[in-house]
């Protein structure tokens, strides 16, 4: 294995966009395991539903696929050495960073929106702890991050757990979603690569 920070060049086409998402230089193993898992993972949800006949509607069976798909999806992607070459590269930092963040305002408003009647206070609570412990985490020297975003993650799980609403058989969703930004997107590591 090698550390390696050299971007290799973008694939032509539609890949070249698919490589800004994950990553350009991305291994098939790395393509693999952030493609399936998320849309295996979607179908249990979906079938778990049916078989259990939670009472959701088709368009919120639509949402809870998409959210499952995305939130699994960015902790792998987020987690791989192709994405961290990428997302840390020269030129890309706080501001950068945190524009990814604010992003996930369109998960928890979708969440909230189709699961807590659009609870607002709710969508400010999440996403104001998602803006913050980003930014606490960027802010701290590199020798510390991990253990603050550690630190952070698992003061969020609590709030997931006790604080926080949530739609039964759904509790998995801000755990995930908070995994994903704390740990997976915003923690700096070498990007290893295989030996070629």
């Amino acid at each position: 294995m090698k550390i390696s920070w050299e971007l290799p060049a973008f694939r032509p086409g539609i890949w070249g966009s698919v490589d800004k998402f994950i990553g350009p230089g991305a291994t098939r193993a790395e393509k693999n395991i952030q493609l399936y898992p998320p849309f295996a993972l979607a179908a249990g949800i979906v079938a778990f539903g049916l078989i259990n006949q939670v009472d959701w509607s088709l368009w919120q069976y639509v949402v809870i696929a998409f959210l499952a798909v995305d939130m699994l999806g960015g902790v792998i992607t987020n987690a791989t050495s192709a994405a961290k070459r990428w997302f840390f590269r020269d030129g890309e930092g706080f501001n950068q960073h945190m524009t990814f963040v604010a992003l996930h305002l369109v998960q928890t408003a979708m969440f909230s929106w189709a699961f807590l009647e659009f609870n607002l206070v709710w969508i400010a609570g999440v996403y104001g702890i998602l803006l913050a412990g980003s930014a606490v985490i960027l802010k701290t020297p590199l020798y510390l991050q991990r253990p603050v975003a550690a630190l952070i993650y698992v003061v969020t799980l609590f709030l997931s757990l006790y604080v926080f609403e949530t739609e039964p058989y759904l509790e998995w969703f801000l755990p995930v979603l908070f995994f994903k930004i704390l740990v997976s997107h915003v923690l700096r590591e070498e990007p290893y690569r295989p030996d070629m």
